[in-house]
């Protein structure tokens, strides 16, 4: 990992700023409200984030030169304690729509806010989220609700891919819509963990 750092020479502002020592964590990038253009921001400060391939599906276009195949991945990367990202790619080789994909999370990272919402638990501890959330993506909503210790996450096996790579270990979900969508629920289930960031910062202007 240190070795790619080395190399990274920064295009934008926010990289640059990254690299010259201005900005210290990924927390100070995430509330910069900047967006992150370059994977290697996230490679910096989280180099422990771990990546899941979701889905492989193979995308045909006909052209004037004939039929054109490339593969679309979905993928989401996660370090287990608060900060996920979801991103796709396409290439005509997997292996590099992977990493496509991969980076495409990295750029669309964000954190979450986990807590202990359960009138059941009441602990002090960050296994669950604070409070119920959804998150819609095409037909499909998903809804989050916090769950005691001990109850896991209770999704299917997409769901639990995102939820585990975003350091949530008990949560109750329901959904609706087309589910059995691979991008739309892993996207739901995304945009619903986007959700308990924007309540944290909503719950900070109260007096």
């Amino acid at each position: 990992m240190a070795a790619v750092i080395e190399e990274w020479k920064p295009l934008t502002g926010l990289g640059k700023m990254v690299a010259k020592g201005e900005i210290t964590s990924i927390d100070e990038v995430l509330e910069s409200g900047k967006p992150i253009k370059e994977s290697e921001i996230v490679d910096t400060f989280l180099p422990d984030m771990e990546d899941e391939v979701l889905d492989i599906t193979m995308v045909q276009r006909m052209t004037d030169s004939g039929r054109r195949v490339k593969f679309r991945t979905v993928v989401v990367v996660g370090n287990r304690n608060g900060y996920i990202g979801f991103g796709q790619g396409k290439d005509a080789q997997v292996g590099n729509a992977i990493t496509k994909a991969i980076k495409d999370a990295k750029t669309n990272l964000i954190k979450v806010n986990r807590g202990c919402g359960s009138w059941e638990c009441g602990c002090s501890q960050t296994h669950s989220i604070p409070m119920e959330v959804t998150g819609k993506a095409g037909s499909v909503r998903v809804t989050l609700k916090p769950a005691p210790q001990g109850i896991g996450l209770v999704t299917g096996d997409i769901g639990k891919k995102v939820l585990a790579l975003a350091g949530i270990k008990d949560v109750w979900t329901f959904s609706s819509g087309n589910t059995r969508t691979t991008i739309n629920f892993a996207k739901a289930t995304y945009e619903a963990l986007r959700e308990t960031n924007m309540i944290r910062k909503t719950t900070r202007r109260v007096p």
